[in-house]
């Protein structure tokens, strides 16, 4: 593996690394304003939710690498102590990374940008109307982490008032990742799309005891078929089914008695649990997991 030390390789080159592993990160559409009354609006993908009592949101802004300056958010936020944070769905992400590019202090990003100035209720920054949730907050610390170029400073954000469009509801009244079409921030020019395909559901209740992996037979672990994903949809499971319980549920199962009936096909059946497994059918497959020990 290519080993890195952060003291042998330049700033630059560790912050693309970084960038490149970290991801996708979530991006804080960040809205301040100056002490002039200036509008400000720029992204930052070193953000995400920290707490919801209190509801906290924290975000990095950055010293430039290559200046060692800073920017305008983060003199907003020191000078006003409040800052917007916008969500980026796909339908504005292009028109938010011209909000990217490092204009001058007296220039608005909104305007640029072709985004709506929405007023607060709260706060004095203005929101930005097309982006599907917005949250307004008081900064409650900032937190400099260096005074070199690249080092970041905290900015803790505490949500006074949030705001969601109801077009990205689902029919219970929670957020819809796939209405909501959300973007993250990868390495590079990269960006990822959290809707449609790219959403896969795992559903892993956290107080139900698994029986973990080392709880599942040695020659499933030892597979050469199945995957350590499949394998861990079997020690999610809290048991698995006696003899008696598995051979009921494949009293029906021709493909299962002819895989069975043949002592040297195990290869055969990890093939056919993991299609179970991948099917959605983890109950099936832990049956034919727990039958195939007779081999064993």
């Amino acid at each position: 593996m290519l080993k890195i030390d952060p003291k042998e390789i330049a700033t630059n080159d560790l912050h693309q690394f970084m960038l490149g592993a970290v991801a996708p990160r979530p991006i804080a559409f960040a809205s301040t304003i100056s002490l002039d009354g200036l509008p400000n609006l720029a992204p930052y993908s070193f953000f995400n939710a920290f707490s919801s009592n209190p509801p906290i949101v924290i975000f990095s802004s950055n010293r430039r690498v290559s200046n060692n300056t800073t920017k305008d958010t983060l003199k907003n936020v020191q000078d006003t102590g409040e800052v917007v944070i916008n969500v980026v769905s796909h339908s504005i992400v292009r028109q938010m990374a011209i909000a990217s590019i490092e204009y001058d202090s007296d220039v608005n990003e909104f305007e640029k940008a072709g985004f709506t100035q929405l007023a607060s209720e709260m706060i004095r920054p203005f929101r930005v109307a097309e982006s599907p949730v917005q949250m307004e907050c008081k900064v409650d610390q900032i937190l400099p982490l260096g005074t070199d170029g690249g080092a970041g400073n905290l900015i803790v954000c505490r949500i006074v008032l949030m705001h969601i469009s109801e077009d990205v509801l689902s029919e219970t009244g929670r957020i819809d990742p796939h209405k909501i079409d959300l973007m993250g921030r990868m390495g590079r020019f990269y960006y990822a799309r959290a809707s449609g395909a790219a959403i896969e559901e795992i559903v892993q209740p956290v107080n139900v005891i698994g029986i973990g992996f080392d709880g599942l037979p040695t020659s499933l672990r030892h597979s050469k078929v199945l995957t350590g994903n499949n394998l861990a949809e079997l020690a999610a499971l809290p048991a698995l089914p006696s003899a008696e319980a598995a051979a009921g549920l494949l009293a029906q199962d021709t493909r299962a008695h002819a895989l069975l009936s043949n002592n040297g096909a195990a290869n055969e059946l990890h093939v056919y649990i993991k299609e179970m497994i991948e099917s959605g059918n983890v109950a099936l497959a832990a049956a034919l997991a727990v039958m195939g020990l007779n081999w064993h």
